[in-house]
């Protein structure tokens, strides 16, 4: 089926969380929202719940729904450490490298550091003596003897997954793909480091490979579940790049989806800015268990040099900075009488007190409750009733040794808790030298409503905007992220503008081909192709867009340079890689304006500290234009915003809240 089944279709994008499952539906008059517990065991078990209780099982068996989906289920088997058997393949001499990596000390004064342990210590290694030179010509060459001998001692290890990663086959693939073959032929699903990451640095090469293979079973395994029950319906997975890929081509790519769900955030985030007519924005993602941020200078930035938990990430993926702090952290006291709030999250099960599921434990959302900031009412769209007596009890059980009140009490967890969001908002912005009050906050996700003034506040930010259904936009933004493809390729040394050119086109038609087999027309494409570039010696690029002009090229990096780190270099310039970014945009309907209502307030409500009644205004009745001043309380069925005292907010034609101060 082509993947483009016209603007009439209905589109559903599914966010699986550690906490909650997120629905949005485009196609329909008006945009549907639904919200479901995450299963962690089966996550397609949530999806299917939710299915089911948006009614869309007749679409669904009549192949008219277009399901996009961002999984956390590569980054939570990376984190878990639950990747398949595998085996590493590389040649002899190297059979270490990935162990050793590049030596980088986390704790610079720590005389005595202790590495982390990683799946990589237990990961079995098989080399060959066959070799490639630095420029891509065999030293040695791979016999089909030496090709027999390996498949027996690999089989030997009875693996579910084979990662091969020989010297330089960036510049020539074909002993990896010999080798490959023959594995294959045995029964192994394979990776090739040729096809993951054809680039130099042998470490990020083999640990992309590393990861892929290690993942890939775990992926195939889940999407294969999870299309049983969806055909004949199409199924794509968002990746790190902020684009998506066909369900059959996802296992494949593996290690392209550990970022994938927080990338729909960043999706719709640019989306935002676009209708805004601003592209400068900072984005704040606090979900149940972990909070994202990130920064759009206007384009969603991609690096090259991510980490999942130990692991360095050298595929493209959304610049994102995470950090264990959700409405669902916990709060604790330690032994020093020092308050800790997360990372340890109480999750989905048994989630926080107010859930009434046998959480005793104070977590963020509990705090959040006894402030009044949440109301019972709010939860789900009541759909899952807010229970005040657990969070007092819970948030009892810091204030006592901290010989507080429990309104003080829960007043440090949400201090404590934005500091810690704080700081990661300044890792992503003040690190990397931009000015946060040359930004807007563009908050989402189930709790960043009740903590985005606060934020903004901290950073010395004026203006921040609360998306109409922000509770559940990343999984709104699967839906608008482009179909893509990003590929790469080393250039020999010495590579001119021609050769850079024809690898260019290389890339571009290989790009086509894999979109066009996922029924994107041709016509629907663009691409764009950028060089990286570093002085002689350096081992990190700097990416400029080529044209074909090598000086223009070579100037611009300089510039690019200069402005990045301060200075340049009296040095040559070495053209390192060619990368080609082939895109086609999605096609959902775009959601009605918002049709608002009188804008009165629902009713007023008591927050302790607050002197006033505070007004409640259900989100669907404010009407286009209204100004509303703090403190008041926001509400809809996946998220609630409050607004501070100091701040003001006007509500935009489309639902969102333009806040400033």
């Amino acid at each position: 089926m082509a993947y483009w089944l016209g603007v009439d279709s209905l589109w559903l994008g599914v966010d699986t969380g550690g906490t909650f499952t997120d629905f949005v539906l485009l196609g329909e008059a008006t945009p549907r929202i639904h919200k479901v517990l995450s299963t962690p065991a089966a996550p397609e078990e949530a999806i299917l719940q939710g299915i089911r209780e948006m009614g869309l099982e007749a679409p669904l068996h009549a192949g008219d729904l277009v399901i996009v989906h961002g999984t956390t289920v590569a980054t939570n088997a990376a984190l878990e450490s639950k990747g398949a058997r595998t085996v590493l393949v590389t040649n002899q001499r190297l059979e270490d490298v990935l162990l050793i990596g590049r030596q980088n000390r986390p704790e610079l004064y720590n005389l005595t550091p202790s590495a982390a342990p990683t799946a990589l210590a237990d990961t079995p290694v098989e080399s060959l003596s066959a070799r490639l030179g630095a420029d891509g010509t065999a030293v040695t060459d791979l016999t089909d003897a030496d090709i027999e001998d390996l498949v027996a001692r690999v089989r030997a290890h009875d693996p579910e997954s084979v990662a091969v990663n020989l010297l330089f086959a960036y510049l020539d693939p074909r002993h990896e793909e010999r080798l490959g073959r023959a594995l294959e032929d045995a029964g192994l699903t394979v990776s090739l480091s040729s096809r993951v990451l054809p680039t130099r640095g042998e470490y990020e090469r083999g640990m992309a490979t590393w990861l892929n293979a290690w993942l890939a079973p775990r992926i195939h395994h889940y999407i294969s579940r999870l299309k049983t029950h969806t055909a004949p319906s199409p199924l794509t997975i968002m990746q790190s790049n902020g684009g998506t890929v066909a369900a059959d081509q996802a296992a494949g790519r593996a290690v392209n989806l550990l970022l994938s769900g927080p990338a729909g955030g960043l999706s719709a985030a640019h989306r935002l800015g676009g209708a805004l007519g601003e592209d400068h924005l900072m984005t704040f993602d606090m979900g149940g268990t972990s909070t994202d941020v990130a920064l759009l200078d206007g384009d969603i930035r991609l690096t090259q040099s991510g980490h999942i938990g130990p692991y360095p990430v050298a595929v493209p993926m959304v610049d994102m900075h995470t950090i264990g702090a959700g409405g669902g952290s916990l709060a604790r006291v330690d032994d020093a009488g020092l308050l800790h709030v997360g990372p340890q999250s109480a999750g989905a099960a048994p989630g926080p007190a107010c859930y009434g599921k046998g959480g005793l434990e104070p977590t963020v959302t509990d705090a959040n409750l006894v402030l009044g900031r949440l109301q019972p009412e709010f939860a789900l769209g009541g759909s899952l009733a807010l229970d005040r007596d657990a969070a007092e009890a819970a948030v009892a059980r810091v204030a006592r040794p901290l010989d507080l009140d429990t309104v003080s009490a829960a007043r440090g967890i949400i201090e404590l808790a934005n500091e810690h969001m704080s700081q990661a908002l300044r890792v992503i912005s003040i690190q990397k030298g931009f000015d946060p009050a040359d930004f807007q906050l563009v908050s989402f996700g189930g709790a960043g409503g009740l903590h985005v003034c606060a934020l903004a506040e901290n950073l010395g930010m004026r203006r921040a905007v609360m998306p109409i259904r922000a509770g559940v936009l990343s999984a709104e933004g699967l839906v608008y992220a482009p179909r893509k493809r990003e590929l790469i390729q080393a250039l020999p040394a010495g590579a001119g503008a021609a050769r850079v050119t024809a690898l260019a086109a290389d890339l571009d038609r290989r790009g086509r081909e894999e979109l066009a087999s996922e029924g994107v027309a041709d016509s629907d494409l663009v691409t764009e192709v950028t060089l990286d570039l570093c002085y002689q010696g350096q081992s990190s690029t700097l990416g400029l867009p080529w044209d074909g002009d090598p000086e223009a090229a070579e100037a611009g990096f300089h510039r690019l340079h200069e402005h990045r780190y301060g200075h340049r270099l009296a040095l040559p310039v070495q053209r390192v890689n060619v990368r080609v970014r082939c895109q086609a945009p999605a096609r959902p309907s775009a959601p009605a304006p918002l049709a608002g209502g009188d804008g009165a307030p629902a009713w007023e409500a008591r927050l302790p500290g607050v002197d006033t009644p505070v007004p409640v205004y259900r989100r669907d009745n404010l009407a286009t234009g209204q100004v509303l001043r703090g403190p008041a309380l926001v509400f809809e069925a996946v998220g609630t915003v409050y607004l501070a005292p100091g701040w003001q907010a006007q509500v935009h034609s489309e639902g969102h809240l333009i806040m400033t101060r």
